[in-house]
């Protein structure tokens, strides 16, 4: 007798599988995991919006017309198979395209994944956005009939309204084994109950719900949608074992990331068996390619800047100045003899402690710089907060020896793992993190914070290098201080150097292992050893 392979449909806001539909952790999480999910036994299914393009990309095939109600009033969404990259047999892409899923920005010419509203209106558009996605996600889930899903999937706040409407859909919805995962606790998705048209009642004037299933635990008018996905999951999951633990105490800001607010809620499904952290993966080519040589690699990022200008034949100065400094390094006739790196966003949560002042009122950035001297340079690609930007770009202008990369593409991330020396990754907190992953698969030691998933992956003395603090100022002075001992031992101690080297590019977090685990504790059907049942009293 051949069982039937266990079927997940995954519902999220991101798919790197898809062009243009990745902006950050959820969308690599969404490209690796299906594939690997399939390769362990499974049967996957993505489910994410259209964004107002992905209907329309070449090999997209309509497959249906979903009826359902928003707003209290009758709408209709199509349902579309696309094709994802790189492709399995065993996994299918499915978006769904509505007028209200379309956030275009005619000033930059693109169709946005998340919209950055005001601060007094967080989260007004993407509440509305979502809140139609999941409406229409749920009328598909409930309506299912050949090869149903056994297990509903969701990520994040974005989806979090399917567990809600779940709770008195008539069909399939309501039986589903449901897991809820959060790759950022930090953005929770908090609107009001009712009184606004981006509220939980103007979504669904006529959805019955319990208070306690959908309250936010500081603002009791408000629903926060983060919360309502933990409460109402029948398993809750972190993408590391350590940010599990940090999540579920509360936060004591701004030297320590914790639940945010959510301290209760988490607390109590982690007492009850229900969250379980499992590291995310990363992809492990059979081989990658060798370095390129210094005048190759700088010519290549030169190519990258004129094209997130727009091939502009006057760079602007924030580009001129890294550009300019690119080529005079690549006719050195010499390497410089330590090339740190750091790839990530602009924004505070991975780029505070190096603006931060130490003990002796000097920045970790501006420390760590005049360590390195004229025998190294440092290379920072980021984009993002317009502030973070303007303070890089003002240290690149002042220090020869900081370049300043203000943007983003694969090809540059790639490159800059590939001819590092040592990657500096400063995060105030991280649920599983990416770029040190990645380094270390080049060989790359990592210097990082000790905490979330930088903690479960960078061994602190074997391959690679670790910092804490009790304090923002003790941050600070530990990160100057782990830096200057790797920049010791990388110049003075090269037996010892490689040793971490070679452990660093041996270092496994493979998807494989992931899927088995999302497999064997997630996804356990109800009544299974150790399995959840769909009934449960949520944290109220």
């Amino acid at each position: 007798m051949t069982l039937k392979p266990l079927h997940v449909l995954h519902v999220a806001a991101e798919n790197g599988s898809l062009p243009g539909a990745k902006e950050g952790g959820v969308g690599d999480v969404m490209r690796e995991l299906p594939s690997a999910l399939a390769n362990a036994g499974c049967r996957v299914t993505t489910l994410i919006p259209s964004h107002g393009y992905l209907h329309r990309m070449p090999g997209a095939e309509k497959a249906d017309t979903v009826a359902f109600l928003f707003r209290g009033e009758a709408t209709r969404a199509t349902l579309h198979v696309v094709p994802g990259h790189p492709p399995h047999g065993q996994v299918r892409h499915l978006v769904l395209h509505h007028p209200m899923l379309d956030a275009y920005d005619a000033v930059q010419g693109r169709h946005r994944i998340y919209v950055h509203d005001q601060p007094q209106e967080p989260f007004c558009s993407d509440g509305n956005r979502f809140a139609c996605f999941c409406a229409a996600a749920a009328a598909v889930v409930d309506a299912w009939e050949e090869d149903a899903p056994d297990v509903l999937h969701l990520h994040d706040w974005h989806t979090a309204l399917v567990a809600l409407l779940a709770q008195t859909a008539p069909g399939l919805l309501h039986t589903l084994h449901t897991v809820f995962s959060i790759h950022n606790i930090g953005v929770q998705g908090v609107r009001p109950l009712s009184g606004h048209f981006s509220s939980l009642e103007a979504w669904f004037p006529s959805l019955p719900y319990f208070w306690m299933d959908v309250a936010d635990p500081v603002r009791p008018a408000c629903v926060n949608l983060m919360a309502t996905g933990i409460r109402l999951a029948d398993r809750v999951h972190t993408v590391s074992p350590s940010y599990a633990e940090e999540i579920a105490v509360p936060s004591r800001k701004p030297h320590f990331f914790g639940a945010e607010g959510l301290e209760r809620v988490v607390a109590y499904v982690r007492d009850a068996g229900r969250l379980i952290g499992i590291l995310n993966g990363c992809d492990y080519p059979a081989q990658l390619p060798p370095p390129p040589d210094p005048a190759d690699w700088c010519r290549t990022l030169q190519e990258e800047i004129v094209h997130w200008t727009s091939g502009h034949a006057a760079l602007p100065a924030r580009h001129f100045t890294a550009w300019h400094r690119l080529m005079e390094l690549g006719r050195q006739a010499h390497p410089p003899d330590t090339i740190l790196t750091t790839v990530g966003r602009a924004v505070d949560q991975k780029l505070r402690l190096l603006r931060e002042p130490g003990s002796n009122g000097l920045t970790a950035l501006e420390q760590i710089l005049e360590m390195l001297g004229d025998r190294g340079v440092w290379l920072l690609l980021a984009s993002g907060d317009s502030g973070y930007e303007a303070y890089l770009a003002a240290a690149a202008a002042r220090h020869d020896n900081f370049i300043f990369l203000n943007g983003y593409s694969e090809r540059c991330a790639d490159l800059l793992y590939a001819v590092g020396h040592l990657f500096v990754m400063p995060s105030a907190f991280e649920p599983c993190g990416i770029s040190q992953m990645l380094a270390m698969r080049r060989g790359c030691p990592c210097v990082v914070h000790h905490v979330g998933g930088l903690r479960d992956t960078v061994a602190a003395g074997r391959n690679g290098f670790a910092f804490q603090g009790w304090t923002v100022t003790e941050q600070v002075d530990r990160l100057v201080e782990t830096t200057g001992q790797a920049l010791a031992l990388q110049r003075e101690n090269g037996p010892r150097w490689r040793d971490i080297q070679q452990h660093a590019r041996q270092a496994r977090f493979e998807w494989s292992t992931a899927a088995e685990r999302y497999r064997d504790f997630l996804y356990q059907p109800p009544g299974s050893p150790g399995g959840a049942g769909r009934k449960k009293t949520p944290c109220r």
